[in-house]
């Protein structure tokens, strides 16, 4: 007779279900909005933490008025990756949160490469270069531009991490989202004196212990559980970052599958028993929050792109998928860069985004929105074909996020990938991949050897209405 609510925290809202796991099925749903911080400089990108927390306890409240509370036997929680929660001594945040999508420590990462030997000698040493999305240099730049803040820092968290905090008055952190730090060696799971070094010998001591998968960060503090009215001694899985819980939500925990986030940014990633190392530095060496790796590639540009086109254009969803239908394909040689927020993959944050093949023709907006679906589209197929220079060459593409939706984009998705594509049946990955992770973590107390995949296999399900294979007249 066990709930577990599993809560997912992006950039826009908190998502949060819960899983019964004797009957295998998702029986309640709630979110919450928040948003970020308006009117800062370009290439800055940041919210308060404490809208998090106030998502965060609206949505589990709203979930636990749905079921029978004293039947929840864990939580578990899945944040955007990257940003940089800084806190006092006392646990107070001390100003907002940078996020993943900020790029205004490119000077930053510049500097922790060079100071580390050159972005190979990086790669080679903690596994993944120094990127500005990425939350070390989000530290160097506190500690340059506001050196008042950086005084008193005296805790380190990710997203996820604070939330975390909240729920269980722990600090902590998870293998798998403390791997996106560019803090950790990946290939040994534990933290790199020299990348701290490069920032600050006393950084050391404001990281909080880092957590295996399989372990809680502890319980739900009583005097929240009071509030929420839910049992008291409530596990808290050790969760992870929105990626490394959309890997468990979608049955990514075995070789041969690659999931493909469809979000306002797009995800590619793929489980590894063991660290993959690109010496280019183009696939993120992560560990994954199974145990094992989760070798990604990130694009800054997907349905922030095509948001940004239907909005330009005032049409509903449905009234974009249309005209994206009406187009040809390769929309009659009209091609976009979408690097309307600069780029990760390739590594180009001042980048920006270029329309080209104009005519009288392409001209009209069938064939702009389908440039932008192919565009970004394209984009991913650049990391996938990363992925399979270095041997993780996908059977099948189990595809997530908002854009999955489009039964026209995932036919353009099989056509330029040349692989099957199929949308997994629960819209909200992450927090099922949350939840999954906080079953597995109470089942790990009564038998050590049980698997993740186990779990998985028993959940996670394939809409196969929506699977697309490649047409024979690929663009």
């Amino acid at each position: 007779m066990s709930l577990f609510i599993g809560v997912d925290s992006g950039t826009q809202s908190v998502k949060g279900l819960v899983l019964d796991m004797d009957e295998r099925r998702v029986v309640a749903r709630a979110s919450a909005p928040h948003a970020l911080i308006a009117g800062l400089p370009a290439r800055h990108v940041e919210q308060h933490p404490q809208t998090w927390i106030a998502a965060l306890d609206h949505v589990i409240r709203k979930v636990a008025s749905k079921i029978e509370r004293s039947r929840v036997r864990g939580i578990g929680v899945s944040g955007q990756q990257h940003g940089f929660v800084p806190l006092d001594a006392r646990g107070e945040v001390i100003r907002p949160a940078k996020l993943w999508c900020d790029t205004s420590t490119v000077r930053e990462s510049e500097w922790l490469n060079r100071r580390l030997g050159g972005r190979k000698a990086v790669i080679r040493r903690i596994g993944l270069p120094f990127l500005p999305g990425y939350t070390a240099p989000k530290i160097l730049w506190l500690k340059r531009h506001e050196p008042q803040h950086y005084r008193r820092l005296r805790h380190v968290l990710l997203p996820h991490d604070y939330l975390n905090f909240h729920l269980t008055g722990r600090y902590s952190m998870e293998c798998g989202d403390a791997s996106g730090t560019a803090l950790m060696d990946v290939r040994r799971r534990r933290w790199s004196q020299a990348a701290i070094g490069a920032i600050d010998e006393n950084l050391m001591d404001w990281l909080p212990p880092l957590t295996k998968s399989h372990e809680a960060a502890g319980t739900l503090r009583p005097d929240l559980a009071r509030q929420l009215r839910l049992p008291q001694g409530i596990v808290v899985s050790a969760g992870g970052g929105d990626n490394m819980m959309a890997a468990i939500g979608t049955g990514n925990v075995r070789p041969g599958v690659v999931t493909l986030s469809l979000g306002t940014s797009g995800t590619v990633f793929a489980f590894s028993p063991k660290p993959l190392i690109d010496g280019r530095g183009e696939v993120a060496a992560f560990c994954d929050s199974t145990g094992g790796w989760l070798p990604l590639v990130c694009t800054m540009n997907v349905t922030l792109v095509t948001e940004k086109f239907r909005r330009l254009f005032g049409w509903t969803h449905e009234m974009f998928e249309a005209a994206v239908a009406a187009a040809p394909a390769g929309a009659g040689g009209l091609e976009l860069t979408p690097y309307f927020a600069g780029e990760r993959t390739p590594d180009l944050p001042l980048a920006t985004g270029s329309l080209h093949g104009l005519t009288l023709q392409t001209l009209e907006r069938p064939y702009l929105a389908r440039a932008a679906v192919e565009g970004v589209s394209k984009g991913l197929n650049y990391g996938l074909g990363r992925l399979s220079q270095l041997g993780l060459k996908p059977r099948e593409i189990r595809l997530t996020g908002g854009g999955a939706r489009s039964a026209v984009w995932r036919q353009i998705m099989a056509d330029i990938f040349a692989t099957p594509v199929v949308k997994i049946a629960e819209d909200e990955c992450a927090a099922l991949g949350a939840a999954l992770q906080a079953a597995w973590c109470l089942g790990r107390r009564e038998n050590a050897r049980e698997s993740i995949a186990d779990y998985v296999r028993h959940v996670v399900r394939l809409d196969e209405r929506t699977r697309c294979v490649p047409s024979k007249r690929r663009p």
